[in-house]
């Protein structure tokens, strides 16, 4: 996934990043599917990663993603989903009309 998390030798607080996102992607993702393969999980981690990065917010963030969007201006447009991680989370945005 080219996820990497350096924490310092005998420094187990600082595993708690790590952790954390694991315990995220098991219960968000790995609990509600059933991989059959090594190729299975790694497809279904690839799809993971940008949900978790640009849709998926932080209490640590102020309710933000990692990488933030715009906020959108508050309109009477219709809302689409936008399916991710193979439709078992989806993002809602407001579409032009």
């Amino acid at each position: 996934m080219g996820i990497e998390v350096l924490t310092a030798p005998g420094a187990p607080c600082q595993n708690a990043y790590a952790e954390r996102f694991i315990g995220s992607l098991r219960r968000e993702c790995l609990d509600h599917v059933l991989v059959f393969s090594a190729t299975g999980l790694q497809r279904l981690l690839t799809l993971y990663r940008p949900y978790y990065e640009q849709s998926r917010t932080h209490l640590s963030l102020d309710k933000d993603a990692p990488i933030p969007r715009p906020v959108a201006a508050l309109s009477d447009d219709p809302v689409i989903a936008i399916p991710q991680v193979g439709g078992l989370h989806h993002r809602y945005e407001r579409v032009a009309a």
